[in-house]
């Protein structure tokens, strides 16, 4: 096929064998002639070939060639043969043109390239003596509080101390060819240095130490391609990182855009290149009818995952690279989707000539065939490479043993598994054992001095300077003009940006539900403040709340900006590896920002002004409303990209918030309504300067009091008796008024005030537009150059005192063989087929399950029977959607939705009580609580599942067999924790099954996917365990998606279903699979070859594989078959013969709920919650950090509350940031509990484990303990500073009490309490959010009561948050006297033979708070101060310190509230799942159900009748 950037690859392999000429010219008229006697209407003008030229024949066969359906379906033909031949069978072949009309236009494609000299830039490698070196950290202490402050105290030793680290060979001595147009499987199991190697050879090393070893890229050296060729080689470790809400059609454009290269074959444009490739492509990998699907991800709903991989792999290959290097690209992934993948990338390799190293950890014999060559590594040593049909008898000559029916890649990957390989008879001593061993039996051997003859060939025959003139010259072919020659990008910058703006606007389009949530917030925003603060007074009395609403909305907008740091980790992943794709600078991406996000943020902030603005009788004017709009619009935008820069700056999420938090929090202190510049502290005053949000507030006071005169609402003194007295002899009470004057200057008001001037106006637009430039830039600048990706090796953590001394080979032990799991399980000299007899047995018959589905029903389980005997090992497989899991979990009673009709039956009797205790439910998730050791989390299991009457020496003994017999003793002590930093997937598995085995579940085992996402031998060693189990008398029932030939002969019997649920098989499988099979060769008349695998033979049979199809109903096959009867006569016999059996006798003992008592329930989730707390120090780090720097600021921003009166209005503003402390602790709260919570609902509340409200008191009470830690370094980095020692034992006590011992307990509770009926953390932090913000709204600091309107004061007296500011600001001004400084006193002349104290006497005695005067004997001037103490300056906000006490007892009402709402509240949406609970998921009101747009296909490379007359064999 002809490569994208000119079209010039061919399928021959060397490009030079065509010769263009007049014979060609004929070929191609004839061909096109053909072409329109065949596809008759097909292409313009078609009839008149001859006259036309050349390029017009061209551009309309092109266009038109892949729209018509008969070619469309030439080309699918043409993808299905090439994904099933290897290089090497294709050389046999040629495509036949008779048949084939696509052949005729590659043909003139080839010849077109050559005339207009358009280079290729096909490469293969080789490579030998590589090697890998990473720092040796396998093992480390699991992180602990303990170990953190260890850390902090030897953080400046560290600092000067060297690095000394041991260092590793990861991988050595790797050697191979690779031919262009090749494919190479890299086995191995996980962490034996696989993606290490196909990282060293397509250049991500920046996790690597060092590497070296001779590279040949054609010739070139490594550091020759990675510099100057990077582009050509891709490596692609995840294959599914898409923006989900944009369709795979303008995902693939995209790619293509930024692909497109400048010279193309007949000057073809741009957009007929990007539609034709499209077209193409998508043509030959199926995906044509998922142009206007989204992608989607596992949240957002889309294609399926086989077409998510073939969209991940069009957009690779739209690259046009030489190399590329696909890691563990089937994780995740069944069977017939595996192949898929692994088909697809063949045709790749086939049609572009390009070469692929594809690593695989389950791998079947299909998928292997499709592969030319193959290499084996064992810890970081390459024991083989080489032919992949060679690769097996290589092996087998060595002394080793492949098991009948036993895959090739399965029998490669066993031999690095000493536990998994077998020796053939009399090789026991001649084998090599170790992973050295092998190495130097490969160094020795024939088949690789082969290799190194033929890596000598290879370097021979590519000449360096050939292939670098050859790929400078491809190269500048591809590239736009005016682009760098060092530029690994094909368009030019501004090319770039265009094209992101159009994605983002896509993107934009593609994501509504944000958008409507995002205006929906400011839209009831706007309206809550703007009913609020309606119609606010034009007088004086006015003006702290005119100044309270600007402050609010002002913050709201900057605030609302901070998500913006989650936005940019979602799409992280995404962007980074477009960008090593070479698609676009990271820099477009960020500028393209500006423009896709304005139009939704300008339709936010109109609402907001319009809701806020207008109602709250703002200043009512054309000019003035524009400038809060403009100004609204400009904090958002600075806020936006200054978070944008500080999730560039940070590594991971919680570190950004926590960042972003502290920052909001320091620039809404000092943005003028909190912290008045005039009252600022000299020593944080700087941060005004700085302080984008200061400039836009003091243009929106300037702007709403620049020419307003507010009529004084309260005149000094006043009163009957001083009616006759002119308004000179008096003064408004407003700060900063003049003698004499009734109306009051807005503009005099704020210069006084806040130190704000209306000439300043257009000079703080001008520095923000500077700010928001600045940020911008440096975002931008950052985004290119900064790694802001942290890399790392695996490793186990182990807690302190068992880490091991020394690192063998393997970590894992050697499970345990039938023999040793029948002594270990059962008394010595048992009778074990007495006890295997008189187990129960579990039945169900006549078993269906309907569930609702988009206003009609659907079913998912149609008449469905079966049994498990003890010592059966039952194997339930079937499609994907065949219903396997929803039967496992409708057997296990874990179906909470839908009706369930039929019979389940325990020795022929309705279940009971006591059968979640009975049985053991091994899920296909492996969770697990992240900061438990392995034998931590055994030991809990024993506790709280054996019966409480056994002691617990006995469950602990009980847990020792266990680890024992699953060869967990290595990592017994390790920490769970994560992948990468924790248990691997093989680990955690058997960590799992071992959950549920020290439960000793007498009754039955089931077990979801035991084997999905390990390799080959970790699932055989998983298979075998289960095995000797079921011999040792435990009843086995165990779905399995597509097993090999090996596993499957393992189980006894077989439930096969169909999709609908419908049953296809239930019987033996026998030996060698003998008594399955006569059944599916009887019923198809299809014999199974020898080396088939029964389990891919029989789904093929019913038409479930992926290259399968079926014309008959296999369900009424076997419900008309005599199988089918005589297991219906053997379900009867059960029933009737099991009832006739005794009742254990402790029977009743297992029909409670639960195994142990509520309050050891309670005891022994408290000692975990206590342990996975202290093992979380960076979440208690990040808890400690944010509340010592936030209230550090806030006390030395409030350094010293002195006695003004001023001091008393900046303790309302210090508390009223306090409060915005707790907001970020809940936030924090809920990351962090969500994951205990999800392991409960999942697994553990389904095992009966222990009583779901255990859970959520212990959370809570632990919680509580470390916040109220947290607190106290709050108040003790608060209250001195602000207090300094001053006032009285009582009212320090006060506040100590009430902030560090009740507050914790109110906003724990209340937070614990909205995740606790939330959906999800989202869900919660979006309703979390809004109750916060309007508690805060409500208290009393930004609108004091007696100016709310009617209604909204009833939620003044309901918000706790009115108590709370009650209690925190009246113990610290309670009993201070008020010393009024200067500009705090009311100036004004007495009347003309007056003293100030005779004047003033009537107004003193009549005044609630009389005041003082600083000099009453005065004649000339009266200094009035108003108030004598604190209290009265509070008193007007309704605050006083009488009230403590009552609100004391509010406290206990709330918190009481909190603990009975976060307890009912869960009952209702949780456990009894309720449909209110659909109320909260917020996903549904807008997705709806998740439904696919389009059928799934999954025969996009099934072989159809006709295929085969695409190739003939080569005339030689």
């Amino acid at each position: 096929m002809s490569e994208k950037s000119g079209y010039s690859h061919s399928f021959d392999d060397n490009v030079e064998d065509y010769h263009p000429g007049e014979k060609s010219a004929n070929r191609l008229t004839k061909s096109i002639s053909r072409i329109s006697s065949r596809i008759s209407g097909s292409f313009a003008r078609a009839d008149d070939v001859e006259g036309q030229t050349d390029q017009a024949i061209f551009a309309n066969h092109l266009q038109n060639a892949v729209s018509n359906p008969q070619t469309v379906e030439r080309i699918q033909s043409l993808a299905r043969t090439l994904s099933r031949k290897t290089k090497k069978e294709l050389n046999k072949f040629e495509i036949d043109t008779e048949e084939f009309d696509l052949q005729s236009l590659l043909d003139y494609l080839q010849s077109k390239a050559s005339e207009q000299n358009i280079t290729s830039s096909h490469a293969g490698v080789a490579f030998k003596d590589v090697v890998a070196s990473g720092k040796d950290v396998n093992a480390a202490y699991a992180p602990t509080v303990y170990e953190m402050m260890l850390a902090a105290l030897n953080f400046f030793p560290n600092l000067v101390k060297k690095d000394t680290t041991p260092h590793r060979d990861i991988i050595k001595g790797f050697n191979g060819v690779l031919e262009s147009g090749e494919m190479c499987l890299v086995l191995g199991r996980p962490g034996a240095g696989c993606s290490t190697f196909l990282k060293t050879l397509t250049g991500e090393t920046s996790e690597l130490t060092s590497f070296g070893g001779d590279f040949s890229y054609d010739g070139l050296s490594h550091e020759e391609m990675m510099t100057l060729f990077k582009n050509y080689i891709i490596y692609n470790p995840e294959l599914d990182d898409h923006f989900p809400t944009i369709t795979v059609k303008e995902t693939i454009d995209f790619a293509l855009k930024t692909k497109t290269p400048e010279t193309r074959i007949d000057g073809m444009t741009r957009s007929q290149y990007v539609n034709n490739m499209r077209d193409l492509w998508c043509t030959v990998f199926g995906l044509r009818h998922t142009y206007a699907t989204n992608v989607g991800n596992d949240f957002v709903r889309g294609v399926s995952g086989g077409e998510r991989k073939r969209v991940s792999i069009v957009e690779a290959l739209s690259c046009d690279a030489s190399i590329y290097a696909w890691d563990n690209a089937t994780r995740g992934l069944d069977a017939s989707t595996a192949l898929e993948f692994s088909q697809a990338i063949r045709v790749a390799t086939n049609m572009l000539k390009n070469s692929a190293f594809v690593a695989i950890y389950q791998a079947g014999e299909n998928i292997y065939e499709l592969f030319d060559k193959v290499t084996v590594v064992y810890l970081g040593k390459q024991i083989y490479w080489g032919p992949a049909e060679k690769a097996k008898a290589y092996f087998e000559k060595m002394g080793w043993q492949c098991p009948q029916r036993m895959t090739t890649p399965e029998f490669l990957t066993s031999l690095t598994d000493p536990n998994g390989r077998i020796t053939k008879p009399g090789f026991e001593n001649k084998v090599p054992q170790t992973s050295e061993e092998f190495e130097e039996y490969w160094l020795n051997s024939p088949e690789y001095q082969e290799l190194m003859t033929e890596y000598d060939n290879y370097i021979a025959g590519h000449s360096h300077d050939d292939t670098l003139n050859r790929l400078e010259i491809a190269t500048s072919q591809r590239k736009q003009k005016l682009l760098r020659k060092s530029s690994p990008f094909v368009v030019s910058y501004f090319s770039q940006l265009c094209y992101l703006v159009t994605r983002g606007l896509q993107r934009a389009r593609g994501d509504m539900t944000y958008i409507t949530i995002y205006l929906t917030t400011f839209l009831v925003k706007g309206l809550i403040v703007g009913s609020m603060f309606y119609n606010i007074p034009e007088d004086t009395s006015g003006a702290d709340s005119r100044s309270g609403i600007l402050f609010y909305c002002l913050v709201y907008c900057a605030v609302t900006s901070l998500a913006e740091i989650a936005k940019s980790f979602a799409n992280r992943k995404i962007t980074l590896k477009q960008k090593s794709y070479s698609m676009y600078h990271l820099s477009a991406e960020a500028l393209q920002e500006i423009v896709t996000e304005m139009p939704v943020k300008i339709c936010a902030i109109i609402i907001l002004a319009l809701t806020s603005y207008w109602m709250p009788n703002l200043k009512h004017q054309a000019g003035p409303f524009f400038m809060y709009l403009i100004f609204l619009f400009l904090i958002n935008q600075c806020f936006s990209f200054m978070f944008k820069l500080i999730a560039t700056l940070a590594y991971d999420g919680e570190t950004a918030h926590a960042l972003g938090g502290l920052w909001v929090i320091m620039l809404a202190v000092y943005c003028g309504f909190i912290m008045k510049l005039p009252f600022a502290h000299h020593v944080l005053k700087w941060v005004h300067w700085i302080n984008p949000m200061y400039y836009c507030y003091e243009q929106l006071m300037a702007t709403e009091f620049h020419g307003r005169l507010m009529k004084c609402a309260e005149m000094v003194p006043n009163g009957p008796s001083y009616d006759a007295f002119g308004i000179a002899n008096k003064v408004c009470s407003l700060y900063g008024s003049i003698a004499g004057q009734e109306y009051i200057s807005g503009d005099a008001y704020i210069k006084k005030q806040y130190s704000m001037e209306y000439k300043h106006t257009w000079r703080n637009f001008g520095i923000n537009i500077a700010w928001t430039a600045g940020f911008i830039i440096v975002y931008t600048i950052l985004s290119e150059y900064l790694k802001n990706v942290v890399g790392g090796g695996d490793m186990l953590l182990y807690k302190r005192g068992h880490l091991p001394k020394n690192s063998n080979e393997s970590i894992d032990g050697k499970v345990a063989n039938r023999e040793e799991m029948m002594k270990a399980l059962n008394e010595p000299g048992a009778d074990l087929q007495k006890i295997v007899a008189e187990k129960d047995v579990f039945s169900w018959q006549n078993l269906d399950y309907v569930i609702p589905y988009d206003g009609a029903t659907r079913q998912l389980l149609d008449n469905i029977q079966g049994y498990v005997k003890p010592g059966n090992m039952i194997a339930l497989m079937g499609e994907s959607g065949a219903g396997k899991t929803t039967l496992l979990n409708t057997l296990a009673q874990r179906i909470n939705f839908g009706v369930i009709t039929g019979d389940i039956l325990v020795n022929g009797r309705p279940i009971d009580a006591s059968f979640k205790r009975r049985t053991g439910y091994v899920q296909q998730q492996d969770l697990h609580l992240a900061e438990c050791s392995v034998r931590e989390s055994l030991r809990f299991a024993a506790d709280l599942r054996q019966p409480k009457a056994t002691p617990q020496s006995e469950k602990y003994e009980y847990v020792e067999t266990i680890i024992k017999l699953l060869g967990m003793q290595n990592y017994a002590e390790a920490i769970v924790g994560k992948i990468g930093r924790g248990l691997n997937v093989e680990q955690r598995k058997k960590l799992s099954i071992a959950v549920e085995l020290v439960a000793k579940p007498s009754l039955l085992l089931f077990l979801d996917e035991p084997t999905s996402g390990l390799d080959s031998q970790s699932a055989w060693s998983i298979i075998q365990f289960l095995r000797a189990l079921a011999d040792s008398g435990q009843a086995i029932l165990c779905t399995i998606h597509q097993p090999s030939a090996t596993l499957f002969e393992v189980f006894d019997k077989l439930l096969l279903l169909k999709k609908g649920g419908k049953t296809v098989y239930f019987g033996d499988i026998g030996p060698h699979s003998e008594t399955m099979l006569n059944y599916f060769e009887r019923q198809s008349g299809v014999k199974c070859a020898t080396q088939e695998n029964p389990a891919e033979y029989i789904l093929n049979c019913i038409g479930a594989g992926a290259t399968a199809s079926a014309a008959d109903d296999w369900h009424e096959l076997w419900i008309n078959s005599p199988e089918y009867q005589q297991v219906t006569e053997e379900i009867a016999v059960l029933h009737r013969e099991l009832p006739l059996r005794p009742v254990a006798e402790n029977a009743d003992t297992l029909k409670s709920t639960f195994a142990t008592s509520w309050d050891k329930q309670m005891w022994y989730v408290l000692k975990r919650t206590f342990l996975q707390f202290w093992r979380s120090p960076i979440y208690i780090r990040a808890k400690f950090l944010e509340c010592v720097s936030c209230s550090l600021f806030l006390g030395i921003s409030f350094i010293g509350l002195n006695t003004s009166a001023s001091s008393a209005t900046n303790a309302f503003a210090s508390v009223f940031m306090l409060l915005v402390i707790a907001l970020a602790m809940i936030n924090q709260t809920h990351v962090f509990a969500y994951p205990s919570r999800q392991l409960y609902e999942v697994r553990e509340a389904a095992s009966n484990t222990f009583h779901w409200s255990c859970l959520l008191l212990c959370h809570t009470f632990v919680e509580v303990v470390w916040s109220t830690i947290c607190m106290f370094l709050c108040w003790v980095c608060f209250f001195w500073p602000a207090i300094q020692g001053h006032g009285s034992v009582e009212r320090n006590g006060y506040f100590f009490f009430v902030f560090v011992l009740i507050f914790p307990l109110y906003f724990i509770s209340y937070g614990l309490w909205i995740l606790y009926f939330s959906p999800n953390v989202p869900s919660a932090a979006m309703i979390n959010s809004m109750l916060f913000a309007a508690l805060m709204l409500f208290c009393g600091i930004l609108q004091p009561e007696q100016f709310m309107p009617g209604f909204w004061t009833f939620m003044y007296k309901a918000s706790p948050f009115t108590y709370f500011v009650d209690s925190f600001v009246s113990a610290l001004v309670h009993n201070r006297e008020v010393k009024c400084t200067k500009d705090e006193f009311l100036s004004f002349p007495p009347p003309a033979g007056q003293t100030c104290g005779s004047y003033m006497e009537d107004y003193m005695n009549a005044s609630t708070f009389t005041g003082y005067l600083k000099d009453a004997s005065a004649t000339d001037m009266c200094h009035y101060c108003q108030y004598n103490y604190q209290d009265e300056v509070v008193a007007q906000f309704n605050v006083k310190w009488e009230h403590r006490w009552r609100n004391f007892g509010f406290f206990w009402v709330y918190i009481v509230f909190n603990f009975a709402a976060m307890l009912g509240c869960y009952y209702i949406m949780r456990v009894k799942v309720w449909s209110l609970k659909s109320v909260l998921d917020f996903k549904k009101w807008f997705n709806g159900p998740h439904k696919d747009k389009h059928e799934k296909d999954t025969t996009v490379f099934q072989q159809k009748p006709g295929d085969e007359k695409v190739l003939k064999p080569k005339n030689l």
